[in-house]
């Protein structure tokens, strides 16, 4: 799966947390985390799940089509 890498930018920013905080929440490495936000990398179903919970958000908002 591909999420939404500026959705889940904007949603950390907001939040005031590091790449580094909002993956060691996540449970994926920071490096990862980067890739997803520039659209470099996808993630699992599992991996979205734990993302989206790390950032307190539903899954839907952060797996959304990305706007051109």
């Amino acid at each position: 799966m591909t999420p939404n890498g500026t959705a889940i930018r904007a949603l950390r920013k907001a939040r005031k947390l590091s790449i580094r905080e909002t993956a060691a929440r996540a449970g994926c490495d920071p490096s990862h985390l980067s890739r997803l936000e520039r659209r470099e990398a996808g993630m699992g179903e599992e991996g979205l799940r734990r993302l989206a919970e790390a950032l307190d958000v539903p899954v839907a908002a952060i797996n959304r089509e990305e706007e051109s």
